[in-house]
């Protein structure tokens, strides 16, 4: 039988992105033995590479680039300036990174190879050189003859159809700068996010060729048609639709482009060679070296390049997602995908793009975009893995209500250390602490460590109360956004590039909400969700936090509590009554039904705990409800009547009995130690 080819619809998944994490259930059950078990391989293979190092030369000329004889003493500078650059990338981050898809050294060693190596990269260099000089003197012209701004449109354009000329590396570097409001100015930004969307496809039978050769077998041997042409086409590669010949599943096929690895490496050493003259430039504006930048770019790009990675992304998600009814992450076929192509579950939703498709399938606007939004914020702050580029032909509506995701190639990670440091930075923004928030900008990477803070703190005072002294339904992400984006030229800002992810997935995200919904407000979701894992998450930190937020000044704030306790019912109703919990697979939808009611049972006997244990905040607590002189009974009554239908008293106090050894023994503890400290 043979293989027939077809036309097919623009709809299914779509484009690719690139990078690897886990999940809460990851982060507690598996997440920490994993970093712990890298970290260790990690020290066990920097070991041995200092073993090699010591007993062999030409060791050490291959780590640090060298292709020959002499020039040791400027190897080893090299190589102690790059890793120091990383170093310095994996403090910021958190996460320990013990084998790299990129270093300076590996990418200089690859392309430095051989002579006909070099002489292709002096002729790349040449072209480059020519194309962007003749770029640069046009706006130098412009401003020379006083038409820079009156022709920023055209020139916006022109740099984007040059990027797509000069190949797949410029390509990505343009997605890239079109999320860098620290490094490029609004307008072109907006040009350059076309980028985005609309790249040239290569032929058919090139990429047909390469599944091939992926696969070690003919087309027709393991699908029984695939479309003529690609559903989507993206800077590294494209998307066919395709039919497994064994089972009749409908499969999407990414396929990367040819050739384009070796390309990659050479653009990745030119970009790194110019920001070494850039650095002096960008430490003054940015507050790094511009070789920082290029190796962020360079680390994500070749981990895009491998296939492979991507398809432990999807496991990721999978893995995360699996208790979530709400929520569908496309499977992998790994026997059939490689490092150059991979073969996913086809989805079969609607486009976010097309708000009355959505509507005519009768999905619940509202609810699917509740969901939306839980998903992402639960990628952020609970898994501290996202995907990184939701724009809406990433993310379907499928039509029992569920959000769908495809293309994980753009995936970042955020350590637990960021995650609560941002979390942090809400306690403090609801807390009004702008001090507090400056110094949240510098321990997660946006500001060079030792910056004097007190300039940016009037700055973002100022935008904070810009955007929020409206109240929920005027705030929106972008209008932040574009004020944080002339603060970035004000101050020595840089957007780490998870962050600048983060950014472009949240402004993606709400444009997609008023697509479909003109007047939805995004923190009318947000917030309710946050509300909820402060009250009911049992991590520490968040416990912590949630103190943080009800005691501002050492007075506690009764009106912030029943606030939290309105807003997490509010996420918990929205959340139970949407359409995906009622469908066909109930058996998984079981695990859900505690979300139904706001879990309440583990703050309140951590609350009693602490009211026990901790001197302070007994005492705050005490002060709180004898204020002013008299007792505020009232107050208590008023949470009482919130959570009274969440809870179930006998059981609580049945687990607080339970807990009272618990109790005693840190009672006893807490009493010793303050006993000890007064002697």
């Amino acid at each position: 039988m043979e293989l027939t080819c077809c036309s097919t619809s623009v709809r299914g998944p779509c484009r690719p992105p690139p990078y690897p994490g886990r999940s809460s259930r990851v982060a507690r059950r598996s997440s920490a033995p994993r970093v712990s078990r890298l970290a260790l391989i990690s020290k066990a293979a920097t070991v041995e590479l200092d073993g090699a190092a010591a007993t062999s030369p030409r060791a050490i000329r291959r780590r640090s680039g060298g292709g020959g004889g002499g020039g040791g003493g400027g190897s080893s500078l090299q190589l102690a300036k790059s890793s120091a650059a990383m170093e310095r990338l994996d403090i910021e981050r958190g996460v320990c990174v013990p084998f790299r898809k990129y270093t300076p050294e590996m990418v200089r060693s690859k392309v430095l190879e051989s002579r006909g190596a070099i002489l292709s990269l002096v002729m790349r260099g040449v072209e480059i050189v020519w194309n962007l000089g003749f770029y640069w003197s046009t706006l130098m012209y412009d401003c020379f003859v006083g038409r820079d701004e009156e022709v920023v449109p055209f020139r916006a354009m022109q740099l984007r159809n040059l990027l797509c000329d000069l190949g797949p590396s410029f390509i990505k570097a343009g997605q890239v700068l079109a999320n860098r409001p620290d490094i490029i100015r609004e307008d072109y930004m907006n040009e350059l996010c076309i980028l985005q969307d609309d790249v040239p496809s290569f032929p058919n039978q090139v990429a047909f060729n390469i599944i091939e050769e992926e696969l070690g077998r003919p087309l027709e041997a393991v699908f029984s048609k695939i479309s003529s042409r690609t559903i989507a086409a993206a800077s590294l590669g494209q998307v066919y639709r395709a039919t497994l010949r064994d089972t009749g599943e409908d499969v999407a096929i990414k396929v990367q482009r040819p050739d384009i690895e070796p390309i990659i490496y050479r653009d990745l050493f030119l970009f790194r060679t110019l920001a070494s003259f850039l650095n002096g430039i960008s430490l003054q504006k940015l507050g790094c070296n511009a070789e920082l930048i290029v190796d962020e770019f360079g680390e994500k790009l070749l981990e895009e390049l491998d296939y492979t990675l991507e398809a432990r992304n999807i496991e990721d998600f999978l893995e995360n997602f699996k208790d979530d009814p709400t929520v569908k992450i496309p499977r992998v076929y790994k026997q059939l995908s490689g490092s150059r192509v991979l073969v996913m579950e086809w989805i079969d939703g609607i486009r976010c793009t097309n708000p009355q498709a959505i509507k005519d399938a009768g999905i619940d606007v509202n609810g699917f975009l509740t969901v939306g939004v839980s998903a992402a914020l639960r990628q952020l702050l609970e898994f501290g893995l996202f995907h990184g580029d939701p724009h809406p032909g990433n993310i379907f509506a499928m039509r029992d209500g569920r959000i769908a995701y495809v293309d994980f190639g753009n995936v970042a990670v955020l350590s637990q250390q960021n995650k609560q440091i941002l979390i942090d930075a809400v306690v403090h923004a609801v807390n009004e602490d702008y001090v507090e928030m400056a110094n949240d900008f510098t321990r997660l990477g946006f500001l060079a460590s030792g910056t004097d803070v007190a300039p940016i703190i009037p700055a973002l005072e100022a935008i904070w109360q810009n955007s929020s002294g409206k109240g929920l339904s005027d705030f929106n992400f972008r209008s932040v956004t574009g004020k944080f984006n002339q603060l970035v030229y004000q101050y020595p800002i840089r957007i780490p590039e998870r962050f600048s992810l983060v950014i472009r997935s949240l402004l993606t995200q709400e444009g997609i909400c008023f697509t479909l919904k003109p007047d939805f407000k995004f923190l009318e979701v947000a917030y309710p969700y946050v509300a909820k894992r402060l009250l009911t998450d049992p991590n520490p930190a968040l416990r912590e936090r949630l103190i943080q937020v009800l005691f501002k000044d050492g007075v506690f704030q009764w009106k912030r509590l029943e606030n939290l306790i309105v807003l997490a019912k509010e996420n918990v109703a929205k959340m139970s009554s949407n359409p995906a919990l009622r469908g066909k697979d109930m058996q998984r939808s079981r695990d859900w039904q505690v979300e139904r009611k706001l879990d309440l049972k583990d703050t309140i006997k951590d609350g009693a705990r602490l009211f026990l244990v901790d001197e302070g905040i007994r005492r705050q607590l005490i002060l709180a409800l004898t204020e002013d002189s008299k007792l505020h009974i009232q107050e208590l009554v008023d949470v009482y009547r919130l959570v009274e239908d969440q809870i179930d008293i006998p059981s609580i106090a049945l687990e607080v009995v339970r807990d009272l050894p618990t109790v005693a023994r840190d009672l006893m503890l807490s009493w010793s130690e303050s006993v000890l400290s007064q002697r």
